[in-house]
């Protein structure tokens, strides 16, 4: 499998697993939570595959998306783009790297709801699967750019 299948195989898992039903039994906040850090592990692997793909130009022997992304990472034009975008904050991949944080640190990513009757629901607030999907999709509209300029070269 080429790494653009492998990426563009890792998107398309992630967003159905974020469409899987959770159910309504005592195990469907253990389960939504699962899908959800499930599916953002797969968002991460499809970056790291993501990577690989736009700078096979560039034969890096490095592909940790960590070490490519860094500021001090590989002068690489496409890794550089993404670096910019990583710190606008209504950019996918400043959301990702904020997701996958938590998702690797002792408190997770996913969340459980709370159901206390006294507190005041707020509208605005989307749950972790909504915000997968908008990003997978920002994801996915922005790869077809970066596989362009890849291509160039």
């Amino acid at each position: 499998m080429s790494p653009r299948s492998r990426t563009n195989q890792l998107l398309y898992q992630a967003e159905l697993l974020v469409g899987l039903p959770v159910g309504d039994d005592e195990h469907s906040p253990a389960r939504r939570m699962a899908i959800e850090e499930s599916a953002l592990a797969l968002f991460e692997l499809a970056l790291g595959s993501l990577l690989k793909e736009v700078t096979e130009h560039a034969r890096l022997t490095n592909h940790d998306w960590r070490a490519l992304l860094a500021n001090d990472g590989p002068d690489v034009a496409e890794l550089q783009r993404l670096r910019d975008a990583m710190h606008q904050p209504d950019h996918w991949l400043h959301w990702l790297v904020g997701q996958l944080d938590k998702l690797h640190s002792d408190e997770g990513a996913a969340r459980r709801t709370v159901q206390n009757p006294a507190m005041i629901a707020v509208g605005s607030q989307r749950s972790l699967a909504e915000q997968l999907l908008d990003n997978l999709a920002a994801a996915k509209r922005e790869i077809a750019s970066l596989r362009e300029t890849s291509e160039e070269w």
